[in-house]
């Protein structure tokens, strides 16, 4: 995230759904009121990330995503207002997802009681990273590993020729982005506990290992300068003068994110297998975009579980 201000405003956001979702049985109307204006506050912590995705981390999906996200966060509260009380649900998930993912984003290490607690991304960032450097040297890869500068190691460091080249696994890298909307939809639903460890149980162990993959192919493919393909075009389209990192571009920011969107549909069907409670969140979601009513249950020969 950019900075201060931002984690600022998405823990605000996210604490404003959890009071209005966990009003919702006691009152009903100021609930209501509460998770509408989190709807607002989530489309307006939205709209401070666009220039960030789109032009300093330069993804054109994540970029597009977030400009996307405004006007369906307010087109949401919206229809809250309007009596579709199923998005209660959608709202549950999205305190669920904000609460598992910022305390990584934004809790730095301190000290308590004498005792150094290190920084929960870094503590991520550095497993991911060493596990990462087992798949590359399991490759017949051996690039230097070094602390980044913010004092983590998990830096790899490749040669070409006498250009120095770095990779920096960071926290977006770690799967944690995509293992908390899943842990958000599952804890969001009404299902028996059993059903919702399977739907965890089939999630987690997936987007971590297929992670694991992305992080060793974009480390090689970057380190080793393999896809330096239509260099100029590339660097045109991402709006950058370092042919160096056209590998990079093209290995992470085109197939990486283009395939994860594959992945994690792949994914949502099999969890929805296991738990078809997520099936209301998910036509709620397909409503926002098309404006029609879905029975994915039906269409995917589901039972609809009964209220």
């Amino acid at each position: 995230m950019p900075g201060l201000l931002s984690d600022a405003l998405a823990w605000v956001v996210i604490l404003t759904f959890a009071v209005g979702v966990l009003s919702a049985k006691r009152n009903e109307r100021f609930a209501r009121y509460v998770t509408v204006a989190a709807w607002v506050g989530f489309a307006v912590f939205w709209l401070q990330l666009v220039p960030h995705f789109a032009f300093v981390h330069k993804s054109y999906v994540e970029g597009l995503l977030s400009i996307v996200a405004v006007p369906a966060s307010l087109y949401t509260g919206y229809l809250l207002w309007g009596g579709r009380d199923s998005l209660f649900v959608l709202s549950r998930a999205v305190a669920a997802m904000g609460i598992i993912y910022l305390p990584f984003e934004t809790i730095p290490a301190f000290a308590l009681f004498g005792l150094t607690i290190p920084a929960p991304r870094g503590v991520l960032m550095e497993v991911v990273a060493a596990q990462t450097e087992f798949l590359v040297n399991a490759l017949g890869y051996h690039p230097e590993m070094i602390h980044s500068e913010e004092g983590f190691y998990n830096t790899f460091v490749f040669w070409d020729g006498d250009h120095r080249l770095t990779v920096e696994v960071v926290l977006a890298c770690t799967g944690l982005g995509s293992i908390a909307i899943f842990a958000g939809l599952i804890a969001a639903v009404e299902a028996p506990i059993g059903r919702k460890l399977r739907g965890l149980a089939v999630a987690v162990p997936i987007i971590y290992g297929l992670n694991l993959l992305r992080t060793t192919f974009i480390t090689i493919a970057f380190g080793k300068q393999y896809m330096q393909w239509f260099v100029d075009e590339i660097l045109f389209l991402f709006g950058s003068s370092d042919p160096y990192m056209v590998s990079f571009f093209i290995s992470d920011r085109i197939i990486s994110q283009m395939l994860a969107v594959v992945v994690l549909i792949g994914i949502t069907y099999l969890v929805v297998r296991e738990l078809p409670e997520l099936l209301t969140i998910i036509e709620d979601v397909l409503f926002l975009v098309t404006g029609d009513e879905y029975d994915l249950a039906s269409d995917l020969g589901l039972d609809r579980p009964r209220a």
